[in-house]
């Protein structure tokens, strides 16, 4: 058997947001760790600093400064317990994840060839992965954990960020923005770098909600304490937002029909999809769906899709299928810098050992294997299924491929 090397920049390809996940569940961690520590510790130096400042002037008295004294201790105290379920919470879980997958990457990165059982069982273990992959993105929990579970692959799957997406797109598809309001403080800095308008359209949409309950004075404190200081950025649409409390929900006004159109809570989530598929660098499609893509392109051709000569189309090409065919719709046309020349009938490989036959006058070419075949059933004559031409066999030519 010969061997054939892995395209190992190929498959990495794939595996980004494989390793991308648990790196940011971590550095989520760190981040509420630093701020953590950055609050109370302020807390602490400027209570410190007013117990100095007071003693210094006389002013401090012993049941003044022991009260002091206590709440620093209590902060502190407060502080560690914080930083301490932190670290839990990131060396089990997370840690197991990281180390699990960075193995995981490292077995293929070891290999030399694909031929050989290493690399089947981790081709596999990858698309285990996809299904699962694909089962959570479709909405399929039981299958997608059924699927982790049988396959011992609970680690190399996101299970939980999925799970996470899913709590907050069914809130936003109550019309609720609680939870994604709260994602978005929690990753406000990643977004920002990101030029994520993630928050802003949540926090409009609040203040239109209050303007559709025809909440005046909320709606005005509202617009005040989250709208107005995105004015720098979000000028033309907070002008519009603000007279939106003078216009009925039942106006015909197109600029604020549309912003009273419920359709605007698709939007939202689809809006949240795409900053947090960008923020775990998720690609919009299922994984499985990139592969097949990636597969279809170099088999699709026009004949494929030839409504006219529908029954002869060939039965072992994917692109044939109705369903992945549905699916290579969305790729272009195959390149073929050398052609294979397949039979349309047996769907074989036409060549030296099996060569190709041409009918008369149409030119419609298939096997000689299945035309050798046909004849032998038919008396030594041959029919075209596309024409329905019928012909001795002796009066087929031979198509030599050059």
């Amino acid at each position: 058997m010969s061997s054939t090397k892995l395209n190992i920049d190929g498959i990495m390809l794939f595996e980004q947001p494989f390793a991308r996940v648990p790196y940011e569940n971590y550095r989520k961690v760190f981040r509420t760790t630093q701020k953590n520590i950055e609050r109370e510790l302020g807390a602490v130096q400027t209570v410190a600093n007013e117990l100095s400042r007071r003693a210094k002037s006389g002013m401090q008295t012993p049941p003044d400064a022991e009260k002091s004294i206590d709440g620093m201790i209590g902060r502190v105290e407060n502080l560690k317990r914080k930083l301490s379920d932190l670290q839990t919470t990131a060396r089990n879980p997370t840690q197991d994840v990281m180390r699990e997958r960075l193995h995981h990457l490292a077995t293929v990165e070891a290999l030399q060839n694909e031929n050989g059982p290493e690399f089947d069982r981790w081709a596999d273990t990858r698309l285990d992965r996809w299904l699962v992959d694909w089962s959570l993105r479709n909405g399929k929990e039981k299958t997608a954990r059924k699927i982790a579970e049988d396959k011992d692959i609970e680690t190399l799957v996101d299970i939980d960020l999925f799970m996470d997406i899913h709590r907050i797109e069914d809130a936003l598809s109550k019309h609720s923005c609680m939870e994604a309001l709260t994602w978005c403080s929690e990753n406000k800095t990643a977004l920002r770098k990101m030029k994520s308008t993630l928050e802003f359209e949540l926090r409009l949409q609040e203040y239109i909600e209050l303007a559709r309950a025809r909440k005046q004075q909320e709606a005005i404190a509202y617009f005040k304490k989250h709208l107005a200081p995105w004015q720098d950025s979000h000028f033309a649409e907070i002008s519009q937002a603000s007279a939106l409390l003078a216009v009925l929900p039942s106006t015909q006004c197109a600029p604020y029909k549309r912003l009273y159109d419920h359709s605007r809570w698709s939007n939202l989530i689809q809006s949240f999809r795409l900053a947090i598929y960008t923020l775990n660098t998720l690609p919009t499609e299922p994984l499985l769906h990139l592969a097949l893509y990636a597969g279809l392109a170099s088999l699709k051709l026009p004949s494929c899709y030839d409504l006219d000569h529908a029954g002869t189309k060939n039965v072992d090409c994917p692109v044939c299928d109705p369903g992945l065919g549905k699916l290579a719709e969305e790729v272009p046309f195959s390149h073929h810098v050398n052609s294979t020349i397949v039979c349309r009938l047996s769907g074989k490989i036409m060549d030296g050992d099996n060569m190709p036959m041409a009918f008369p006058i149409s030119g419609n070419v298939y096997s000689r294997e299945v035309l050798e075949d046909m004849a032998a059933k038919n008396g030594g004559m041959v029919k075209c299924p596309r024409t329905g031409t019928v012909r001795p066999f002796s009066e087929l030519r031979k198509v030599f491929i050059s």
